[in-house]
């Protein structure tokens, strides 16, 4: 197939891109200075101009709790239109395989765990993350949408937290395991005794590897389930005190954490139930503690740029 790959130099992007070329597929995308996604003419433009046969949406504006909260009307407006743009010129386009990538913070603040796909729109989302999260349940209802009217082989693919090589490092929009992980290796380099971390430290989080979600996106692309929206993730769960420890002995930090409870906590537990991703035969090939250390070996290597 030749995939066009929308967000191609990002984390998960470009872990997509690797995925593909590794299973014989045509991978291509654009940087954003030559196409702006959310530019409609531009988009709809390259996407047909492309002429591929699927499309990835990882394109999107994100970013942790402290990002949402400062930049709400980016995180809802930008989001909306480039997926709206994206969605609608793949159709325009004809290109028969879209998945579209959301995220976990779609589902209620208090949903049942593990949260299963019906759990969508029983609740009240997270106030943290809640205009990105509604950018993205507009997506999914859209992806609905051309399914419903036109018949649409495409997907909405919601991952759990994801981390790997080329993710965000700038503690000003990354989320919780890079902020944790720059600021754990800088306390080490400043020889520093402590490390403040936002909330108590109680908060539980499921971490899936990029390089597991991409050949997972490639699966898909190659099967073409039944369902409309899949979670996917690993299964297993950590709190953000035992990750930071985690995260400490990868790095080889000696000191101590200090919990910033005037800080937000956040959803206080978000683990997915992946039972339809499960089906399909896939599963998670990098456990948290490897994928630590090769996100580790990546920021080292590659720190200057990581961090901006």
């Amino acid at each position: 197939m030749k995939i066009y790959v929308a967000g191609i130099s990002g984390m998960v992007g470009s872990s997509v891109e690797r995925a593909a070329i590794s299973r014989g597929h045509e991978a291509v995308g654009f940087p954003s200075t030559k196409v702006n996604f959310l530019d409609r003419n531009k988009t709809f433009e390259s996407l047909k101009d492309t002429n591929p046969d699927a499309l990835i949406i990882a394109a999107a504006k994100v970013g942790g709790i402290g990002a949402n909260s400062k930049y709400p009307v980016e995180f809802l407006s930008s989001n909306v239109q480039i997926q709206s743009n994206l969605i609608d010129g793949a159709y325009a386009a004809g290109i028969k395989k879209v998945i579209f990538l959301g995220s976990s913070c779609i589902y209620p603040k208090l949903a049942a765990q593990p949260i299963a796909e019906d759990s969508l729109l029983t609740g009240p989302l997270e106030s943290t993350n809640e205009p990105y999260a509604i950018a993205k349940i507009a997506g999914v209802k859209l992806i609905d949408a051309y399914r419903k009217e036109f018949g649409c082989d495409w997907i909405s693919l919601m991952p759990t937290n994801l981390y790997g090589p080329r993710d965000s490092f700038n503690l000003e929009n990354s989320h919780v395991l890079p902020a944790l992980m720059r600021k754990i290796h800088e306390a080490k380099k400043a020889n520093q005794q402590e490390v403040v971390i936002w909330g108590d430290g109680s908060p539980l989080r499921e971490f899936l590897f990029v390089y597991d979600l991409a050949a997972a996106i490639i699966d898909l692309l190659e099967t073409s389930p039944k369902d409309s929206l899949i979670n996917i993730g690993s299964g297993e769960e950590v709190s953000i005190e035992a990750l930071a420890a985690l995260i400490s002995k990868t790095i080889g930090f000696q000191g101590t954490f200090t919990f910033d409870s005037s800080k937000p906590n956040g959803t206080p537990r978000k683990l997915l139930d992946s039972t339809r991703m499960s089906k399909t035969g896939w599963k998670p090939r990098v456990n948290l503690s490897e994928g630590i250390g090769i996100t580790y070996d990546w920021f080292l290597n590659n720190e200057t740029v990581a961090i901006k």
